[in-house]
């Protein structure tokens, strides 16, 4: 759901509207940011050159381990970014069988999100599938707003299509997702959270691997950003949800490990959901009731019944991303303490029988993702150490960070080819800056359930 920019008006002092300063803003960058590239790849080549550098180092006492951490962990990261690479090229989205289509049941949960929600059942009703084999529920789960109005007028517009249904108080977002899957009359489940807006196409496509290969419990929609051009965050964020959700998803989609399958747009078998519907309704989590990350705990419970979690390309979301940092660090702090919760079930099962094949490649990405996170950060620690004694360390970690940061963006580009790759390598800065206490903290605060919303 792309935006065509407007002309630029220039009103003297200032721009007339936040779109046309974010507009300037990426013509600037579109100049500097090539050119802070290339003075990087300068100063990496430059600084590469070990001219005294090596010979300084030595002898510190800490030296030592870490030019060997950082070799190691490099090396390491590197070498599983080139499988993953592999199985990115290989990937391919699942095309629609020929036939008729099966029921499909759209589950939209809804907590004081106001006009928005809205737009997610309209584009749910828009939806390119049969005429009466679709159905939507819509679960206001006890908001506190305007929610409900919009629901309920929805209805009235699809009474046919639409079933709304009401907490009296707010139950939490499971709740809401089990009352959709205990009414639902569809063979499969599409769950699309009610800040996001789907495509025509998108529960055909969303349903298609599960349609072709019964393993398959679980399915992983494409998730990009709705309102990417209101802030200068929403634009970064876009391109990092690219790497994170395309690239990320499409080669764990080729083992049929997809670890977590999102609110945004997901879809599930009825006969993955249901027997274990009950134990993931109420999880614990040392003693207390695991209210967060309920997708990929749900992801969790479908996997270790056997069944394959895959990534379908051409099932598209567009969702609502935080425009603030004070919500970027809520969100990546529910995300965070999600996925150390949800990573400790996962070694529970990952080293059984779960299932007869493909069960290498899991473990493989398992360990190489945990073991980086507290190598990143000893390493950090590492590296601030030997600013303190030697300051053009950090020069060449920045100039190789800048470095490194645009291979990645080869990923967006391919992908999306366009221009705003610019905002990535932004983003790799904005997060080494201000994101990377976020992580250590939610480990930290890990039986904190509190839902942190935006």
């Amino acid at each position: 759901m792309r935006e065509h920019s407007t002309t630029l008006t220039w009103v003297p002092g200032k721009w007339r509207t936040p779109e046309e300063r974010l507009q300037a803003l990426d013509q600037i960058l579109k100049i500097l940011v090539p050119g802070f590239l290339f003075v990087c790849f300068l100063a990496a080549l430059k600084l590469g050159s070990f001219d005294g550098y090596l010979t300084l180092l030595s002898r510190q006492a800490f030296a030592s381990p870490l030019l060997v951490l950082g070799a190691g962990f490099t090396f390491l990261v590197l070498g599983f970014q080139a499988v993953r690479t592999w199985f990115w090229c290989r990937y391919r989205p699942y095309p629609l069988p020929e036939g008729e289509l099966p029921p499909v049941t759209v589950i939209i949960p809804a907590y004081n999100e106001g006009a928005m929600v809205e737009k997610a059942i309209y584009s749910a009703a828009a939806s390119d599938y049969p005429a009466g084999k679709l159905e939507i529920i819509v679960v206001d789960d006890g908001s506190k707003d305007d929610t409900w109005f919009y629901i309920d007028r929805a209805q009235r517009r699809y009474p046919d299509l639409i079933r709304a249904i009401r907490f009296a108080k707010n139950r939490g977002k499971k709740e809401g997702l089990a009352a959709g899957f205990t009414l639902g009359k569809g063979e499969f489940f599409v769950t699309i959270d009610s800040d996001s807006v789907i495509e025509p196409e998108t529960v055909k496509q969303i349903i298609a691997p599960m349609l072709a290969d019964p393993r398959v419990g679980a399915v992983a929609g494409n998730v990009k950003v709705y309102n990417r051009f209101r802030s200068l965050l929403a634009r970064m964020l876009a391109v990092r949800f690219v790497l994170a959700f395309d690239f990320l998803r499409a080669s764990q989609s080729m083992y049929g490990f997809v670890a977590c399958t999102p609110g945004a747009l997901s879809a599930y078998r009825k006969s993955a959901v249901l027997p274990i519907l009950e134990a993931w309704r109420h999880q614990t989590f040392l003693g207390e009731p695991a209210i967060i990350g309920e997708d990929r705990a749900l992801t969790n419970f479908i996997l270790r019944q056997g069944f394959t979690s895959v990534y379908q390309r051409s099932a598209v979301v567009h969702t609502v991303v935080p425009e603030t940092y004070r919500g970027l660090c809520k969100m990546f702090l529910r995300w965070d303490r999600s996925n150390f919760r949800e990573s400790w079930v996962q070694l529970t099962y990952m080293f059984t029988r779960y299932r007869e094949r493909d069960r290498f490649w899991p473990i493989v990405d398992f360990f190489i993702t945990q073991i980086e996170f507290p190598l990143t950060y000893l390493f950090l620690g590492l590296l601030f150490l030997s600013f303190y004694l030697y300051p053009i360390v950090m020069v060449k970690f920045f100039a190789g960070l800048g470095v490194i940061t645009l291979i990645y963006m080869y990923y967006y580009y391919a992908q999306e080819r366009d221009w705003e790759f610019i905002y990535g390598i932004l983003y790799s800065y904005f997060a080494f800056f201000a994101l990377n206490w976020v992580q250590p903290y939610a480990f930290l605060t890990l039986r904190n359930s509190r839902w942190l919303t935006r």
